[in-house]
């Protein structure tokens, strides 16, 4: 009997993280497709594994907790965003840099049609509201990183660029709260330009009151 030929051992490995990423993608999609249709505190971990076509054994392998999926789903603005900053052209000044990689993650998040309908699911309860304002934590220190990772990295830098990312997030979270509390009749692309006017107007003019100050 012939022998089977051996398949390269990194096919194998390919190939189980390949169905190891289709089977979280498809536990997530069902559990964000629950959250929006029955609500986050009525949707169960057995509604999702039987939506999903899994055990709760596979769930947990993936998520520890229904908050895990949502905060999985919220991820995605973050690799988005550090991606978008690390292409960036290299003479862009940090302010262009910023701008675009905010419009460009946005850009992507809003072409998610249940992006803006999950981000109220979140306002809205109260067992999500906490984790939410860790994901501003861990966004405003991956930003710091990215703008450091294109600069000297010298310590006055990771100062003014830590102090500048919390800015960012800070204005993101904001904007994110007026949005949701009251839509916009803009794009989000105008929304964020009007935030980020504010944003660099209300720096310029701490500035000018510490040149006064001095």
């Amino acid at each position: 009997m012939a022998k089977k030929p051996e398949v390269d051992s990194a096919v194998k490995e390919g190939r189980r993280e390949r169905k190891r990423r289709q089977t979280r993608e498809r536990i997530e999609s069902a559990a964000l497709r629950l959250f929006l249709e029955r609500g986050f505190d009525a949707t169960t971990i057995e509604d999702i594994t039987e939506a999903a076509d899994v055990s709760k054994r596979s769930f947990f392998d993936y998520f520890p907790s229904k908050e895990e999926v949502v905060a999985a789903w919220q991820d995605g603005f973050a690799r988005e965003l550090i991606g978008a900053v690390a292409t960036q052209p290299e003479d862009a000044s940090v302010v262009e840099v910023i701008e675009a990689a905010v419009n460009s993650a946005l850009r992507t998040a809003i072409a998610d049609p249940q992006s803006l309908a999950l981000a109220a699911l979140i306002h809205d309860t109260p067992t999500l509201q906490a984790r939410d304002q860790l994901k501003y934590a861990k966004l405003e220190k991956k930003l710091a990183d990215a703008l450091l990772a294109r600069g000297s990295g010298s310590q006055e830098e990771r100062f003014r660029l830590g102090m500048l990312a919390a800015a960012v997030v800070t204005m993101l979270r904001i904007g994110g709260e007026r949005w949701t509390q009251s839509p916009q009749n803009v794009s989000v692309e105008q929304f964020a330009r009007t935030m980020f006017d504010e944003l660099w107007a209300a720096l310029a003019d701490l500035g000018e009151q510490v040149q006064q100050r001095t």
